[in-house]
């Protein structure tokens, strides 16, 4: 028996829809059952974003500097709206094969940032404070910047695209997420629908299996080591 050489599987949202109302053990009959199953996967992709890094999420982004300023806003373009902040570095001599560097950026916490001084001493900055705000957040260097030829160069987790209207747009996750946006889907609808009562715990237990599979497979594959000494 020959296999397929097809690996061309790509249900769009409104399939993916039908499947997890299947699994709810209900049938899609009308326009609002589709708005209704969308707005849950906007929800549960928000949800998402709370439960740890999902790496097709993870974007890069740079700024130059301005000398004297030390606030500045993360991108905020849809649809690549900021969530949270990674990583920070400034680089200098950008472009130059020879000389170009990056060096870390410490984050530093809200109180930390407060209790410094002299906020507006000039230097090559050495700390970040990120503070995440409604709409948008704000990266606070110190010192400030008094190079404008440095840049700050930031990773950030994006928030996942909408699911769109109609039911014919892709969704905004990796095929290995689907299995685990079915079955929350599937467990979102059973609690909007009375007569899906019975399969809530049921679907609950399968949503976070197939959730956890594909968390754990979604993650960085780098080695670790321990070596022993440290400081003296």
């Amino acid at each position: 028996m020959a296999t397929s050489g097809a690996v061309s599987f790509s249900p769009d949202v409104g399939e993916l829809v039908e499947e997890a109302y299947e699994r709810a053990g209900l049938q899609m009959v009308s326009g609002y059952d589709l708005r209704t199953a969308r707005r849950s996967i906007d929800l549960m992709l928000m949800e998402w974003a709370n439960r740890g890094i999902n790496l097709w999420c993870v974007s890069e982004d740079e700024i130059t500097m301005v000398d004297g300023q030390g606030a500045y806003t993360a991108i905020n373009a849809t649809p690549n709206v900021a969530v949270s902040i990674l990583e920070a570095v400034l680089r200098t001599d950008d472009g130059d094969v020879n000389n170009q560097s990056d060096y870390d950026l410490a984050r530093i916490s809200r109180s930390t940032f407060m209790s410094i001084p002299s906020k507006l001493s000039k230097g090559r900055p050495t700390q970040i404070y990120v503070d995440r705000q409604q709409g948008e957040i704000k990266m606070n260097l110190w010192p400030v910047p008094n190079d404008v030829t440095q840049k700050l160069v930031y990773t950030y987790i994006r928030r996942m695209e909408d699911s769109g209207p109609g039911g014919t747009y892709d969704p905004d996750v990796p095929d290995r997420f689907w299995p685990a946006l079915v079955a929350g889907l599937a467990y979102n609808i059973a609690l909007k629908k009375p007569e899906a009562g019975q399969r809530i715990q049921m679907l609950k237990q399968v949503y976070d299996e197939q959730f956890q599979y594909a968390a754990e497979e979604d993650r960085e594959k780098a080695p670790f080591r321990l070596y022993p000494g440290g400081y003296s």
